[in-house]
């Protein structure tokens, strides 16, 4: 079970830099149109799409990956608290 725990904590750790990757290659010209891009945007677009619908766009600043990745932290601390509660 402590197996099971790691490994859903590491996927979520690993997620939420996925996203930090696919944010920053917004700030480089043609960096999404590669096929590093475009693998990030198959695995990072659909969780970030509820949160584009529910946040607009600040002018030019899209806000809403900072509240996805907040999001995605919690539910991984989240995750941890129960998981060790329920094996210690």
């Amino acid at each position: 079970m402590m197996y099971l725990a790691n490994i859903i904590i590491l996927g979520l750790e690993i997620y939420s830099f996925a996203l930090i990757a696919y944010i920053l290659m917004s700030w480089f010209p043609g960096a999404r149109d590669s096929s590093i891009g475009q693998m990030l945007g198959k695995i990072c677009e659909p969780f970030l799409e509820p949160f584009r619908k529910i946040i607009p766009p600040l002018g030019m600043i899209d806000i809403s990956p900072i509240v996805a990745i907040i999001v995605l932290n919690l539910a991984a601390q989240g995750a941890r608290v129960l998981f060790y509660n329920i094996l210690f």
